[in-house]
């Protein structure tokens, strides 16, 4: 499954519905929320380490002023194309707004 996460704040029983091999994209102002400083800092650090794939675009965290190295150790900053093969690949998505 996708989950494409819009808009903080993220909750935390929307991480908890993210299953182990679940793909996550954050976009828009929930990449804020994606921070290593951030309180779920712990949280995306456990569904790393559970064999989820979390991403975040990188107009978005460009945008935001947010570089690479301020993000969650794993995450992973995608382009537009690759949201697009996330999608392709995954038969359901469930949006978060």
């Amino acid at each position: 499954m996708l989950h494409l996460i819009f808009q903080p704040p993220i909750d935390m029983a929307i991480l908890e519905r993210i299953n182990t091999g679940d793909d996550v994209v954050f976009l828009e102002n929930s990449v804020l929320r994606t921070l290593q400083k951030g309180r779920l800092n712990d949280a995306l650090t456990r569904l790393l380490d559970g064999g989820n794939r979390l991403c975040v675009l990188a107009d978005d965290i460009e945008v935001r002023g947010i570089v690479a190295d301020e993000l969650v150790k794993g995450i992973e900053v995608i382009d537009y194309s690759e949201l697009v093969r996330l999608t392709v690949k995954n038969p359901v998505i469930q949006s978060w707004s």
